[in-house]
């Protein structure tokens, strides 16, 4: 009688025993196989991962020959800044050719042409061959750099300054993206506009900075100091695009930038792409760093609201990254 009734009072507590041994078991397996998992995903990329290998798998290692983008580089009188981001760009896959934008009184000695077509040929290996060519202008304007190119094959222009370098591979990337949307301008530097809710009557705009993207975390605009875009925006920024607004750009020395963005918003009413990419100036001054640019930029973009009758820009708030390049995106 005692035994018995000391087997009905163990056998609940041996129950409870093996439902908790049970679950000791089964939470031991699910983590077991959350560090085997771990484990197998650190082997397959831990090299990349712990920073052993810096060089991205190329996107298009397995596909067919394609054709590549040229490079239309603005500069002015800053030789050295120009001989650093040639060296740099001539070693990118894909270049084809690169244009030199030359808007100085003196054209370009024989020393400077003779360094960069070296350095230039050095740098164009693998079966490659990548043209230099300076676009001598009589006349010092920044809309020089959007004249068209009457022996360019390249579709791709990835337009740039000569104080501004970014990794071949994250050139690379926007190329790629470019490429998914080929009426569109991708690049590197955002701007972003907004209505003056300060001004009465007609709409103002103002004109905002990176600070100004980063707090509302839009953008209309991608400047043309480093940005990809179809080369047919050179005949229609020269061609169709208001004859005043070229004008007012000669006469302020200023927003040639601006006005790409207007054009290509204009034509395609799209916005344009912001690429994520680690961004090295190497130059130390510029117009943007003179006093009350922010202001100029603003009535830059009212004066061409008022040519164009209407605002063409689009914001957005979409933004291209390479993942392969972060570990969480």
């Amino acid at each position: 009688m005692r035994g018995s009734l000391l087997s009905r009072r163990a056998l609940p507590r041996l129950r409870q025993l093996s439902i908790s041994i049970l679950g000791s078991v089964k939470i031991k397996l699910l983590l077991s196989c959350i560090i085997a998992f771990t484990v197998i995903a650190l082997l397959s990329g831990g090299s990349g991962f712990m920073g052993w290998n810096n060089h991205s798998p190329a996107p298009d290692q397995f596909s067919a020959p394609r054709k590549g983008y040229a490079i239309v580089m603005n500069t002015w009188k800053r030789y050295d800044l120009l001989k650093e981001s040639i060296s740099h760009y001539s070693m990118c896959r894909w270049l084809e050719s690169i244009h030199i934008v030359w808007s100085e009184p003196n054209p370009p000695s024989d020393s400077l042409k003779k360094f960069l077509n070296h350095i230039v040929e050095a740098n164009s290996g693998g079966g490659r061959q990548v043209e230099l060519k300076f676009d001598i202008n009589k006349e010092d304007s920044l809309n020089n750099r959007f004249k068209e190119i009457k022996d360019l094959d390249a579709d791709a222009v990835f337009s740039i300054d000569d104080d501004v370098i970014f990794p071949c591979s994250a050139v690379e990337f926007a190329f790629n993206v470019w490429q998914s949307a080929p009426d569109t301008m991708v690049g590197f530097v955002p701007r972003v506009h907004w209505v003056d809710q300060s001004k009465a009557g007609n709409d103002y705009y103002t004109y905002g900075g990176w600070w100004s993207v980063w707090w509302t975390g839009t953008y209309s605009m991608v400047l043309s100091k480093a940005a990809f875009f179809h080369k047919k925006y050179f005949g229609l920024y020269m061609n169709e695009m208001p004859a005043s607004i070229r004008e007012y750009i000669t006469k302020n020395r200023n927003c040639e930038d601006i006005a790409m963005s207007f054009l290509v918003a204009n034509a395609t009413g799209a916005p344009p792409i912001w690429v994520k990419g680690n961004i090295f100036e190497i130059g130390s001054t510029g117009i943007s760093s003179l006093g009350g640019h922010s202001e100029r930029r603003t009535q830059c973009v009212n004066k061409f609201v008022a040519e164009y009758g209407r605002m063409p820009l689009v914001s957005t708030s979409v933004k291209a990254v390479d993942s392969r390049n972060i570990w969480f995106w």
